[in-house]
């Protein structure tokens, strides 16, 4: 079905792909793993026919004995279904106009894809599904064009280990030829024909049993920084009064309440892991602290001082206090400025910091990050996701907040990157609330985890307590399989 040999992908200052060949039976799963930067991206694109701007491409493609690929052969699946979804227009339309282009119907795709087909459905617009519903509405976009081969990149970033379970059911009862992008190993163990391991562009090693057994360093390293909850946890001696106090805080989100007297207190120098499902809840509650987000009742406090519920109404001392910073780190920088000039700012305006004194500050946090002045200078697109995310955590602690709040910051980050990114916060001093779906990465770093489902704590408690005895069906659910690591629930 398809056959790749001696692909190369080349720009003028360094080389993406370099003789990277592999086969994948009609039906079957190849997944592609791999840090960051690995070519994963780049040889999947090639499967699309396409090239980042600014390249060359050589080697032999064939899907399905041609090439190029007639149009609708090879579908595709991006990491963020948002990118590809028009929020303008609502779910039915843009279904249907597919469908009369490519001769198919759309209950089938639909149903493929595990999605209602009824008419409350097909009058929704896209914001209004959770982001497990939006993967699924791009697949079922892919399958209006009857693919022969369906290209994967990242498909279930940032969700939670039930939608995550959910979906890896879905592309494995397709029948089509799939290629799987992904960090998430247990998603690779659970899909997965054949996986291939790439760095720097080029096959290190290749096989069914690479992540059990693998026979390289860079694999073992690979496998070795996956995060386990069932990994023993270390209980940290905290002061007891809090420095964060929420108070049965309530907030709505686009008209519903979305969150319902919420009550919280994390210490100082404490780690709070936030999980639960998506549309639980969870973010709303941080971006309500982070005066992201007005709330309607209860309150918040940072070592005793009040904060407004409404953002706009924080001062510039408030907004000090507590420092957010997002899954998407590369939508929360300028596209057109340097990244070492954004970072500087942070000091300019929260702490009236002259000009040359931020930037001082700015190449100073960025190097503790791990990222050198040569890196930083340049403008986001230079830089990996991991950069940006360490970028970003050196632009909050720029202004040297007392809460530091890290909403999904590991999500999309392949294991070694991960564990780079938890090993920086683990050195900070303060206090930190941490959102993740993935309580392997919550395991690593939280002293305490709260459960969130449909806006209340439903179980909250030391970590090594609510992660190896879990209370609340939900939590057992969240948990999967594990603490063993056989692969992911369904």
């Amino acid at each position: 079905m398809i056959e790749v040999v001696d692909l190369r992908v080349r720009s003028a200052a360094r080389t993406l792909v370099d003789g990277v060949g592999f086969t994948v039976a009609e039906g079957r799963v190849l997944a592609l793993v791999g840090a960051s930067g690995s070519g994963k991206t780049t040889t999947g694109l090639a499967l699309l026919g396409e090239h980042p701007p600014g390249t060359e491409v050589s080697g032999t493609i064939r899907v399905a004995g041609t090439w190029p690929a007639p149009p609708g052969t090879v579908g595709y699946i991006p990491q963020h279904p948002s990118s590809v979804l028009n929020p303008a227009r609502r779910i039915g339309p843009v279904l249907r106009a597919i469908a009369r282009l490519h001769g198919t119907r759309v209950p089938g795709a639909l149903d493929a894809a595990r999605l209602p087909a009824d008419r409350a459905f097909l009058r929704r617009f896209p914001h209004q599904l959770s982001g497990g519903q939006q993967q699924r509405l791009v697949l079922a976009q892919a399958l209006l064009t009857s693919p022969k081969v369906i290209v994967a990149d990242e498909p279930t970033t940032g969700q939670d280990a039930i939608t995550r379970g959910e979906l890896v059911e879905t592309l494995r009862g397709l029948g089509v030829t799939l290629v799987l992008l992904s960090h998430d190993l247990d998603v690779v163990r659970a899909l997965a024909d054949e996986i291939v391991v790439l760095r720097d562009g080029q096959i290190t090693e290749s096989g069914r049993t690479v992540l059990d057994a693998p026979r390289g360093d860079y694999a073992r390293a690979l496998v070795s920084a996956q995060p386990d909850p069932a990994a023993p946890l270390t209980a940290r001696s905290l002061p007891e009064a809090p420095r964060l106090r929420i108070c049965d805080l309530t907030a709505a989100y686009r008209g519903r309440t979305a969150v319902h007297q919420v009550s919280l207190d994390v210490a100082e120098g404490e780690r709070l892991g936030v999980v639960g499902r998506s549309g639980s809840g969870k973010t709303t509650l941080a971006r309500c602290v982070a005066g992201l987000h007005p709330w309607t009742g209860g309150g918040v406090a940072v070592d005793g001082v009040p904060l407004p519920s409404r953002p706009r109404r924080r001062t510039r001392e408030h907004r000090t206090l507590v420092q957010y910073v997002f899954q998407d780190a590369r939508a929360s920088f300028d596209p057109w400025r340097p990244v070492d000039e954004q970072v500087a700012r942070t000091a300019v305006r929260l702490r009236d910091a002259p000009p040359g004194q931020a930037r001082a500050e700015a190449l100073e946090s960025l190097e503790r990050m791990g990222l050198d002045a040569s890196v930083a200078r340049h403008r986001p697109h230079r830089l990996s996701g991991g950069e940006l995310q360490r970028a970003a955590l050196a632009r909050a602690l720029l202004a040297r907040p007392r809460v530091l709040i890290c909403d999904e910051i590991t999500s999309g980050l392949d294991t070694l990157t991960q564990a780079t990114i938890l090993d920086l916060l683990a050195e900070l001093d303060l206090t930190l609330v941490f959102i993740s779906h993935d309580l392997g990465v919550v395991a690593r770093i939280a002293d305490r985890v709260a459960v969130v489902h449909e806006g209340r704590v439903v179980e909250h408690g030391p970590a090594g307590q609510v992660l190896r005895s879990p209370g609340h069906p939900l939590t057992k659910a969240l948990l999967g399989d594990h603490p063993t690591r056989t692969g992911v629930t369904t």
